[in-house]
This record gives C-alpha cells, sequence and structure tokens, in this order.
C-alpha cells in the first residue's frame, strides 16, 4: 500500500459535519485483505495516472471509502498522510488529503440498534435508564467506535463513545495480516528492524485501544498531569457509565483545527503554546506520551484554549527512556550540542558510524524549536523531517553503516515529530517553546 493510504484515529467532539452513512464492518482475515490488496492496487494506478498529470480525485475518493468501511487498523494505517506533510506525493496531494478530511468528518457508523445492544450489555441496563435523552444519529465515526450525544439526568450533557460492533475481531483480523502493519511501521520505521519485535510492539497498543477502561484511566491521569492550567482542558470521565466498551465524558464544543488556524496571530500563539505544553509537559513529567497527534483530537477556543480529547493510544516512558528524554530536552535549552549529542545516542543506542551519525543529526533537526526558539514550525520543516528519515532508511542496507536496531518503545514516538509538528505547522506562527517549556519544567521541580 503506498503513502495515499491514511491514518485515521481521532474522533471530532464538535458540531458534526455531513451526515454518517450506516456501513457493515467487514470482519473476517481473508474478506479484509482482499479488499485491502485491491484498495493498494487502486493507489498505484493513482500514482501512475498523477505522474501522466491525470487528475486523481476519484481513487483518492474510493481509498476514503474503503478505509472508512473497514474501520480498524485498515484505517489507520494510512490517514497520518491526510494532514502529515511529505507522505503525500505532490501530484496527489490535494486530492488525497481532501477526500480524507471529509471522511474525518463523516466516516461510515454502525447502527443504532447495533449500538444500543454494545451500551445495553456493557452497562448492563437499557439506554433510556442509563441517558436521559440519547441521540441515535453519532457525530463522529472512526476506527474503532463512534460518538453520540446524549444527556444524564441531572442535566449534564455527554459524550458516549461506543466501540463499532464487532471491531474487536476485525482488528484482530487486521494484526493477523502482518503485511498490513508492516505497511504502516514502515512508513515510520526501517524495513531491517526486528520486525517480530516491532510488531509486537504495535500489536499490543493497538489492542489496549479496545480497552476504553484503560483509555478512561488514562484520561483521568492526563487531567491530573495538567490539573491547574487554564489553557488546557480535558474532559471530566463519568465512570458510573463507562466500561470496556463504552466511554462517557462530558461534552465539549470547539473549533477545528482548519478554523483555528484562520485566527489571529496571538490566538493562534497561545493554542500552539497550550499544545506543546501538553505534549511535552506529558511527556517529561507525567512520564506519559500520547501517541496520536490527530487534528481531531484537539478543540480550540477562541481564548486560546485548548480541548485535548482519546487516549487510547499512549506510550509509558520510564526509566532510562525518561531520564535521557529529559536530558535531551534540558541540553537543548541549554544549547548545549555535546550533552545533548550523548544523550540521543545513549536513548538511541547507536554505536558509531555513518547511521549514528545520520540519526543523531536528524534527532537534533527535530530539535529546532528549543535550539533555535523563538521558531515557526513550518510544513517545509516538516516534510524536511519526513525526508530525513526516508534518507537514513536509504543507509541501512549499506555495509558497515552501524545500524542498530530501533530500541523498544521508540516505534510511536516517531509519530511526535510528524504528527505533532504538522499540527503545529497550520498555525504558521513564531513562538517561543523553550520558554514554555522552562517554566513547567521549573514547577515540576525538573529545572532550577
Amino acid at each position: 500500500m503506498r503513502a495515499a493510504l491514511v491514518f485515521m484515529r481521532g474522533m471530532l467532539y464538535a458540531p458534526a459535519g455531513p451526515m454518517t452513512t450506516e456501513k457493515k464492518l467487514p470482519e473476517g482475515r481473508l474478506n479484509r485483505f482482499v479488499r485491502l490488496a485491491g484498495l493498494g492496487a487502486r493507489a498505484g494506478a493513482a500514482h501512475l495516472l498523477a505522474r501522466r498529470g491525470d487528475a486523481s480525485a476519484d481513487a483518492a475518493a474510493h481509498v476514503a471509502e474503503v478505509l472508512g468501511t473497514m474501520r480498524g487498523l485498515a484505517a489507520k494505517v494510512g490517514q497520518m498522510a491526510s494532514y502529515v506533510d511529505g507522505f503525500i506525493p505532490e501530484p496527489q496531494r490535494e486530492a488525497y488529503e481532501a477526500a480524507l478530511r471529509s471522511l474525518r468528518a463523516a466516516a461510515p457508523a454502525s447502527s443504532p440498534a447495533a449500538v444500543r445492544a454494545v451500551v445495553e450489555e456493557d452497562l448492563g441496563a437499557r439506554v433510556d435508564e442509563l441517558f436521559a435523552a440519547w441521540d441515535d444519529a453519532p457525530f463522529a465515526s472512526a476506527s474503532i467506535g463512534q460518538v453520540h450525544r446524549a444527556a444524564l439526568a441531572d442535566g449534564r450533557e455527554v459524550a458516549v463513545k461506543v466501540q463499532h460492533p464487532g471491531i474487536d475481531r476485525a482488528l484482530a483480523s487486521d494484526l493477523e495480516n502482518a503485511g498490513m502493519i508492516r505497511a504502516m511501521v514502515g512508513a515510520v520505521a526501517p524495513k531491517a528492524l526486528d520486525s517480530r519485535r516491532v510488531l509486537e510492539e504495535v500489536r499490543a497498543r493497538f489492542l489496549e485501544e479496545l480497552d476504553y477502561a484503560l483509555e478512561a484511566e488514562r484520561q483521568r491521569y492526563f487531567a491530573g498531569v495538567h490539573r491547574g492550567d487554564p489553557t488546557i482542558h480535558i474532559p471530566e470521565v463519568i465512570a458510573s457509565r463507562s466500561s470496556r466498551r463504552v466511554l462517557t465524558a462530558e461534552l465539549a464544543r470547539g473549533a477545528t483545527l482548519e478554523e483555528a488556524a484562520a485566527r489571529d496571530e496571538r490566538t493562534r500563539r497561545a493554542h500552539a503554546e497550550a499544545l506543546w505544553r501538553f505534549v511535552f509537559k506529558g511527556n517529561l513529567v507525567g512520564g506519559m506520551f500520547n501517541a496520536d497527534p490527530h487534528p481531531g483530537n484537539y478543540l480550540f477556543h477562541a481564548d486560546g484554549r485548548v480541548t485535548f480529547l482519546d487516549f487510547g493510544c499512549v506510550e509509558p516512558l520510564d526509566g532510562a527512556r525518561l531520564e535521557h528524554g529529559r536530558g535531551m530536552h534540558l541540553a537543548a535549552l541549554r544549547k548545549d550540542e555535546a550533552a545533548f549529542a550523548r544523550h540521543a545516542a545513549l536513548i538511541l543506542g547507536t554505536r558509531g558510524g555513518r547511521f549514528e551519525e545520520m540519526s543523531l543529526a536528524y534527532t537534533r533537526r527535530c530539535f529546532e524549536p528549543l535550539f533555535r526558539a523563538p521558531f515557526r514550525v513550518t510544513r517545509a520543516y516538516v516534510t524536511s523531517l519526513v525526508e530525513g528519515v526516508k534518507a537514513i532508511k536509504e543507509q541501512i542496507l549499506v555495509k558497515d553503516s552501524g545500524f542498530v536496531q530501533l530500541p523498544p518503545g521508540m516505534v510511536f514516538l516517531n509519530r511526535l515529530q510528524f504528527g505533532f509538528y504538522s499540527v503545529l505547522a497550520r498555525f504558521d506562527v513564531e513562538v517561543d517553546y523553550a520558554a514554555v517549556e522552562r517554566a513547567f519544567l521549573r514547577e515540576a521541580g525538573l529545572l532550577e
């Protein structure tokens, strides 16, 4: 499958776009594999057409339709390219991004009866007994579940996220199709990696996303890490209406990334600062990395605040990774190039040679927003990071390059530079990210 396939994870807690359409979820391994094989052929044909200058809008719409209907890992494998600069070849970029933006707003949904059955089975009561009001029409639908508006007996409006019926079997089928996972891993990691270990890491993270009880726990944890920050809002989880397949939280409303990117410079800067604080305070202070920087996971408010959603894909950071991660950030704030390179080499486990040289240079470039603060994250900058990874991958098969396997836990961290920085680039504003970091590190006692 080509880079034109896109990653779809986030759910937009905001006014609905076009109505979602009901689609039966294909669950069987063979059925899903055949659909993906056909999709790969279609995307390849689109690539050839684009090279000849022909339009690829029809092929892009087909990709969006198939991925949306399949949901699960199939939808995840691709949608990153709809917002990560540099993934889709330039001749195809506009057509694919347009098709996949529309899919984010109106993904295929599961039927009302099937969704009600999941809620009632998991929570042990009828929907009309659990909620004072319930809207059968979802206002968001994505790869794992869909979201419905509801109200509690005390009048509070809530968003109820319910897993698509059969999604556990569909995801299990996808995980058995190892080639599909390798396609996803190949977008962010070298093919010479220890594929068995990497696939197990991917498998573990995605299976966790089926456990909404774990997601609720992590959502509460992140809320605790950022408690007291007036610019960061994390919706409150309603524990009495949540379970393994149902997650209920206070309803949040706000602007989309596209809408927020059109605001004045001061507000855009406030949004970018809040995003940076959320990500890196979570990493460096909280020891948790929210590995899903999807635009639909953020809602933007006119006063600069940001609401953060979706805590299903979270990577714990501890031990040496946390120690050296903090060391890299502190070195960048001091502009200490030698200390930064030392911590980077330790966290990457490199052993010299051309591979280490290129890996450290790439990692250093990822930290430009701190070393050169104030810094404007641009789409061209993000594209250069994607190209940097491609250049490193080309060196892996070179004899005596010094290649080493990616350390455990690093696969999902690669999504930060591609996804999160692409979101920041949409604001196109200069920000003193170093000052933002110094403030929360001092507050946490990690910086004098």
